[in-house]
């Protein structure tokens, strides 16, 4: 068979391998194409049109016609396609965008480094907190909090604070140093009778009894997203993130936040550090740093972490860290324009005002028997499935009853993602007050038609 006789199809099963796929499922069943984007609309190989509930992967934001950022980064491509950021070297492009950054940054955040993935942010942020400790002359302090049902990232170190278990398995991991905390998801964890201040407390404590478990002095740095994205879209008790804060303080452990969900508006808010008040000492950025337009991100650092890599630096010679696209010319364009936009069109106050189009709407599902749980804020939310109303009773697994959501969302034009058995909602947010009612309608429908299938299930 020759190239041009071969269907996409067979080309991509011949040679690509799909991250966060059934690889023998794409072999067996091969693959869905698209080909096209237009405003919140994504187009496969047929023409077939659908809504794109999840803004590609959290991610497009601005949705996929603005052309303002193509051109942004055409131009930057003609007057300078690459240049390093070693060596005391800069461009203009990357330094206007680290000072647009921590002009909106949440305090205490002060100082910018840029990467290309929400990971390789992670993982530069856990070379900081190490490299923080060592200058302090506290070499003890290495070890890492992070959470069940975090999502972090897929490389090495990101995948270890992940705490889903098929992003670790056979890949020998989690790395040593990375200690779990429990999740805070109140309706799943939460007590008979106990009020959700008093599970925030609660998971606090809990959190502090590891801390003095593991030892203070061993502990660097607690990571967290504001609401865990890919873990289930689970959103924390009220009180939960002071209580976290103050324990932090107390002990002298670096608290970093990844907004690489969050960030730019998903919330309702320019930030989920802002919705929960959090004060971090380091913050990761991506996906909607450049509504996805081209890979760019970002760490944020206080002035006490940027002061101490300067120190360090003067006695070390250098800092000894970086990628070769740091901050690059086109990648930093792209962002540039798409901050323009956030700014010009008040884009976080758009996204806080269809909020209640997209979360009243779901809630009106919770009824459906399928529903276990409807969680969500701003532009963001997640539904869980359970057979009955009761986070005790899920659908067994094998049965994959959030995929035979998102296989019926499909076949109606939508498309969703299932995360386990919680199908996440995220759409881009330029999303318009009829497309989120076209969507949730589809959505319904694909509820209706898997029911009858789960219902003796």
């Amino acid at each position: 068979m020759t190239l041009d006789a071969a269907t996409s199809a067979e080309r991509d099963i011949a040679h690509h391998i799909h991250p966060q796929t059934d690889l023998d499922a794409h072999v067996r069943d091969g693959h869905f194409n698209i080909v096209r984007a237009e405003g919140v609309r994504l187009y496969d190989e047929d023409g077939h049109a659908y809504i794109d509930g999840l803004a590609g992967l959290w991610s497009a934001s601005l949705g996929y016609s603005e052309t303002r950022i193509i051109d942004a980064v055409t131009a930057q491509m003609q007057r300078l396609p690459y240049s390093s950021t070693f060596a005391q070297r800069s461009h203009p492009a990357a330094t206007e965008l680290a000072e647009r950054l921590t002009a909106i940054a949440p305090e205490p955040l002060s100082h910018a480094m840029f990467m290309n993935s929400g990971s390789e942010a992670i993982d530069t942020a856990v070379k900081l907190v190490w490299y923080y400790w060592n200058a302090h002359g506290r070499p003890g302090k290495k070890k890492i909090i992070a959470r069940e049902k975090a999502y972090h990232g897929s490389t090495i170190v990101a995948a270890s604070l992940t705490g889903l278990p098929r992003m670790q398995e056979d890949f020998d991991l989690p790395v040593q140093g990375v200690v779990r905390a429990p999740c805070p998801h109140f309706w799943r964890h939460g007590r008979d009778g106990e009020s959700e201040t008093a599970f925030a407390r609660r998971m606090a404590d809990e959190l502090e009894a590891l801390i003095l478990q593991e030892g203070p002095d061993t502990v660097g740095a607690f990571f967290a997203e504001p609401i865990q994205g890919a873990g289930g879209v689970i959103l924390p008790p009220v009180d939960y993130f002071d209580h976290v804060q103050a324990i932090c303080r107390k002990h002298d452990i670096l608290f970093v936040a990844d907004e690489v969900i969050c960030g730019f508006g998903r919330t309702g808010k320019m930030w989920g550090s802002e919705l929960y008040a959090l004060r971090p000492d380091m913050m990761t950025t991506a996906k909607a740093l450049s509504s996805s337009y081209l890979p760019i991100s970002a760490l944020l650092v206080s002035t006490r972490v940027s002061e101490t890599l300067r120190a360090q630096s003067r006695k070390l010679g250098q800092f000894g860290h970086g990628f070769t696209y740091a901050g690059h010319p086109a990648c930093a364009a792209a962002a540039l324009a798409t901050l323009d936009i956030y700014e010009e069109r008040d884009i976080v106050a758009r996204a806080a005002e269809m909020a209640p189009y997209l979360q009243n709407g779901l809630r009106a599902l919770a009824s459906h028997t399928l529903i276990g749980e409807v969680r969500g804020t701003g532009m963001i939310a997640g539904v869980e499935l359970t057979r009955g109303k009761d986070p005790a009773t899920p659908f067994d697994a094998g049965l994959g009853a959030g995929r035979l959501v998102q296989d019926a969302a499909r076949e109606r034009g939508l498309l969703v993602r299932a995360l386990g058995d919680t199908l996440a909602f995220c759409p881009p947010l330029i999303i318009s007050e009829a497309d989120i009612a076209l969507m949730l309608e589809r959505f319904a429908d694909a509820l209706d038609a898997v029911g009858s299938t789960l219902s003796g299930a």
